[in-house]
């Protein structure tokens, strides 16, 4: 029988040029592969190599088996590569984060998941730019929206709550709020990219207001810093403005109305992972205690 290992051995050495680099790169013993290239002879019946002190070369039985060899050399790395994420001796897990919500949400949960799950190690990087598609080197997204490619798997977070909110000093500075068009008169304030029109709804009623944003931010924090200094309206998630409005150092602009849905949050893995238990571990944590601080799901 002519064993996979000693193919991928005799192909190693061929790639490489050397017993030597062969067996650093398969991360055995030389004396491991010049074995293993033996025994392939052996089964085979002829040389496949010469060798030298300086150099190996290809007989021509060698070139003729070099092709097949190759091609179960790829097909073992690519059963090491499926295979790598799914074991559970690896490592540290990985977890991206939208940095707007991530530094928001995930801040005062970290240090809990690791109370609780001491054997996880952590790395958590909150990147400007999530990636689209399945990869090796992340294991958790966090990020707003559903994953919209194959290989990836999302579970809702939650739809936190948005709502328009000032200070009292600014509101009686400024004309009345009384239904949506009176915010096209106002300083808005909004979180994510340019935004020139607000959709609102009340049960079934719908408004759709045309405006210019007085100021637009990635970091909905900073709108509502920019808010509770007076600077205007701010859209912002209501979990966010929840001290405030309970020390009436906020109100609710239009409280008959909602912001149309800007927040869809999710935890996004690879569907190749998802099933390992510190996945699980981590996504369920999120559910469990991020869901009730958002308010709704």
């Amino acid at each position: 029988m002519w064993l996979p290992s000693e193919l991928v051995a005799f192909a190693q050495v061929v790639e490489l040029g050397s017993f030597t680099a062969a067996a650093r790169a398969v991360g055995v013993p030389k004396v491991a592969v010049s074995r293993a290239v033996q025994s392939l002879e052996k089964r085979v019946g002829t040389r496949l190599l010469t060798r030298t002190t300086r150099r190996v070369a290809l007989t021509d039985a060698g070139r003729a088996l070099l092709p097949l060899a190759a091609r179960i050399a790829t097909e073992t790395a690519a059963a090491r590569r499926i295979m790598a994420p799914l074991t559970e001796d690896r490592r540290t897990l990985r977890v991206l984060a939208d940095p707007a919500y991530g530094r928001l949400l995930l801040s005062p949960l970290l240090p809990r998941f690791m109370e609780r799950y001491p054997d996880i190690p952590l790395e958590v990087e909150m990147a400007q730019t999530l990636p689209e598609e399945p990869g090796d080197h992340w294991d958790v997204l966090f990020q707003n929206g559903p994953p919209q490619r194959e290989g990836l798997v999302g579970t809702p977070l939650g739809r936190p709550l948005v709502i328009l909110c000032a200070t009292p000093a600014y509101l009686r500075a400024h004309p009345p709020v009384t239904q949506p068009a009176d915010l096209a008169q106002h300083a808005v304030l909004v979180p994510g990219q340019l935004v020139t029109e607000l959709r609102l709804h009340r049960g079934r009623t719908q408004a759709q207001i045309a405006f210019t944003p007085r100021l637009v931010v990635t970091d909905p924090a900073v709108v509502h810093a920019a808010t509770a200094a007076g600077a205007g309206i701010g859209v912002v998630p209501e979990f966010l403005c929840r001290i405030g409005l309970s020390m009436n150092k906020l109100e609710r602009v239009l409280p008959d109305w909602q912001v149309a849905d800007l927040l869809d949050l999710h935890a996004v893995s690879d569907l190749r992972r998802a099933g390992l238990p510190t996945v699980k571990a981590l996504v369920e944590f999120f559910v469990a205690n991020m869901v009730p601080v958002l308010g709704r799901g």
